[in-house]
């Protein structure tokens, strides 16, 4: 149930909230035990980006999908959406064949990051029912309640050491369980976070917030002093 909306009903760019739809889509189609292999589009990627990944490598499926949700990685995106349709743009028509079979009214996908902002749009209420299905999916439920991770890497020491953006995990806010962040000159900073304490989970949708870990903070502290 919703406690508190504010105009929920505009639609507006999202950036890298885009990747809550991604992660979906990616698990829906790649094995948990699965690789992915590095392609010169992921390696030619623009704006936040793992930034490790070499040609032809073939990593982790779970290790991409933790560049994706947790450093946002945007070359992580191409190369699961390669991997998973065999190029973007069919991996891009999955992502709104699922919005769709979600009863996703407002929500529109242009590309697999977010780093574009025309033509990819949501709205509050569509925006936290993807974070409901990422939360009920556990092999994306347990990266995005991850501060940080140490996974394998095909690279010299064979580690691969990656920190979550959101800023609630960063700041150590109590029974936070995720969700993802975003930020783009056109869609300001982003955040859909969650948090579960006594058996309750909330969550937050915020578009275009100045600070939104703080003011996400605010309206969870104010939330769970008032409900029973």
């Amino acid at each position: 149930r919703v406690l508190w909306r504010h105009r929920p009903e505009r639609v507006l760019p999202i950036a890298s909230l885009t990747k809550m739809m991604t992660a979906l889509v990616a698990v829906e189609r790649l094995p948990e035990d699965g690789r992915v292999t590095i392609t010169k589009e992921a390696l030619a990627y623009t704006g936040s980006g793992v930034g490790m990944f070499k040609k032809a490598k073939r990593i982790a499926v779970g290790t991409m999908l933790h560049g994706l949700l947790l450093p946002s990685g945007n070359d992580a995106a191409i190369a699961l959406a390669q991997q998973a349709a065999g190029s973007v743009p069919e991996f891009v028509a999955l992502m709104n064949a699922r919005a769709r079979a979600m009863g996703l009214a407002c929500t529109r996908f242009s590309t697999v990051s977010g780093i574009r902002d025309g033509g990819n749009h949501s709205c509050a209420p569509d925006l936290a029912a993807m974070a409901r299905a990422v939360l009920r999916e556990p092999r994306l439920a347990r990266i995005v309640r991850r501060r940080s991770a140490v996974l394998p890497f095909p690279i010299k020491g064979r580690k691969l050491y990656l920190y979550n953006n959101n800023p609630l995990l960063r700041m150590g806010y109590r029974g936070t369980t995720g969700v993802k962040t975003g930020y783009t000159e056109a869609a300001g900073r982003c955040l859909v976070a969650s948090v579960k304490r006594k058996g309750r989970h909330l969550a937050v949708v915020l578009l275009d917030s100045r600070d939104p870990g703080r003011q996400a903070m605010r309206l969870f502290d104010r939330a769970f002093s008032r409900i029973r």
